[in-house]
């Protein structure tokens, strides 16, 4: 699959490619304190993964800030993964007072990246996860995927947020 970086064209990519209606793989990311997170998979509660390529960037703080707000009001758990360190991520949440949200990140194992097939292949940003959203269900199942198609761009919040409503 292939999204733009600056306008260039980049392909992402990992293990797989997952789709909506696709059973939601699991994947082991690490949180702020450097505690092991399994994300996917069956949880009996809606999560909403979603990919950024580093918090230390304007559109990733700006969304990740978004998401901490927007998200706070729904019965979800929420996971920012990046490629950031836990240092860098905890450093980030302490000063942009991101509460209501769990960030962490994919740097271990490469877990998220490779079984949700978002590593951006080649281009300055190669290793890093592109722009995502994945909505699981509480059975396992992927049922809402947004891939930005212009990594330095938001993603559609309404879009998202529309979808999450609908899920009553």
């Amino acid at each position: 699959m292939q999204v733009t970086v600056k306008g260039n064209p980049v392909t992402i990519g990992g293990d797989r490619e997952v789709k909506v209606g696709d059973e939601a793989p699991r994947a082991v990311v690490t949180t702020r304190d450097l505690q092991d997170l399994e994300v996917g998979g069956a949880k009996g509660k809606v999560q909403v993964l979603i990919t950024v390529p580093s918090l230390d960037t304007p559109v990733c703080a700006t969304e990740t800030r978004k998401f901490n707000e927007k998200l706070a009001d729904f019965p979800v758990d929420a996971v920012v993964i990046s490629m950031d360190l836990p240092f860098a991520a905890d450093r980030f949440c302490s000063t942009e007072g991101i509460d209501r949200i769990t960030v962490a990140s994919d740097f271990r194992n490469r877990d998220f990246g490779r079984n949700y097939g978002v590593i951006i292949q080649e281009g300055p940003l190669r290793g890093l996860l592109a722009r995502t959203i994945f909505v699981v269900d509480p059975e396992g199942k992927v049922v809402y995927r947004q891939i930005v198609p212009e990594v330095t761009s938001e993603p559609d919040y309404d879009d998202l947020l529309n979808f999450l409503r609908s899920l009553g």
